[in-house]
């Protein structure tokens, strides 16, 4: 691929999510012309193929994910229809966030019958803000290596971030340290970063299995759970049920935290440091 040469010239990147849009535009700078896909309050894995999305993606010198085969339900077809071979699989513009991340909840058996399975591991790592550090060095790196006239630049602004990021996750861990072993249950299970960063105690899931809503006797079964592990949390994510998780808290008299598992869910919540904060906060608030 021709990197780009003039001094003027921007790279055109699209990213699924808006926390990822907000890493490349911290990296990038003024080097990026960034737009997103994906909004805030959608389902990674359910994301209309809106016509829109076309001519974007078309016109992109690189595509930004979260990998893991996160985007598994829209990006792929979408890349057939828009084109553009420079963000195809295996090309300079088809940038991975993922690469360098280690994998959490990994199936050793893959079956229709277990719902939505994700073979390369659960895909929900953006919300552990220790993986922010990966993500922007995978964006960095590929942006130098499109645009090696800025790589210097690029390469600062990456250091720049991971040091705020460094302080962030020091005043993050102290701060929710009070929430540490407290037993949870999420809607879908995209709450392990999230947990393990924390020291949270994941018990279940709402759903009956990943993207299978819950059946009557599935419910009865995790309020038992609920009640005998002492579980103080809800984690629903915002595109969920709040009738559910508010009919669960009411029989086990657990807490409704309501989270992102993406950028711009809410209106603290735009940036990637916004959504980091806005989920411990919303963690701390519903413990209090």
């Amino acid at each position: 691929m021709t990197a780009v040469s003039p001094a003027f010239a921007k790279l055109r990147v699209v990213a699924t999510t808006p926390d990822l849009a907000d890493v490349i535009r911290r990296i990038g700078a003024e080097f990026v012309d960034v737009e997103s896909l994906a909004k805030g309050t959608e389902d990674i894995h359910a994301v209309p193929q809106r016509p829109s999305f076309i001519p974007k993606l078309n016109r992109a010198d690189a595509v930004v994910m979260l990998g893991f085969e996160a985007e598994h339900a829209f990006l792929p077809a979408l890349l057939d229809v828009a084109q553009n071979p420079k963000i195809m699989r295996g090309q300079p513009g088809y940038i991975d966030c993922s690469e360098d991340v280690s994998p959490l909840e990994v199936p050793t058996i893959i079956s229709r019958a277990e719902g939505e399975q994700h073979p390369l591991g659960n895909p929900h790592y953006n919300i552990d803000p220790r993986n922010g550090k990966n993500i922007a060095k995978a964006i960095a790196d590929k942006l130098s290596a499109l645009d090696p006239a800025h790589a210097a630049v690029y390469e600062k602004n990456r250091h720049a971030f991971t040091q705020e990021l460094e302080i962030k996750i020091g005043e993050w861990r102290k701060l929710a340290a009070p929430a540490k072993g407290t037993g949870a249950v999420s809607y879908h299970p995209s709450m392990a970063y999230l947990a393990d960063f924390l020291g949270l105690k994941m018990e279940g899931t709402v759903e009956l299995k990943a993207g299978i809503a819950p059946t009557p006797k599935h419910l009865e079964s995790l309020v038992e759970i609920m009640k005998k592990n002492n579980v103080k949390l809800i984690l629903r994510e915002v595109q969920y049920s709040q009738e559910t998780a508010d009919w669960l808290a009411k029989e086990t008299g657990a807490k409704v935290a309501t989270v992102a598992t993406m950028g711009g869910a809410f209106p603290d919540s735009g940036t990637y440091f916004g959504m980091i904060d806005h989920n411990i906060h919303s963690i701390l608030e519903a413990l209090k």
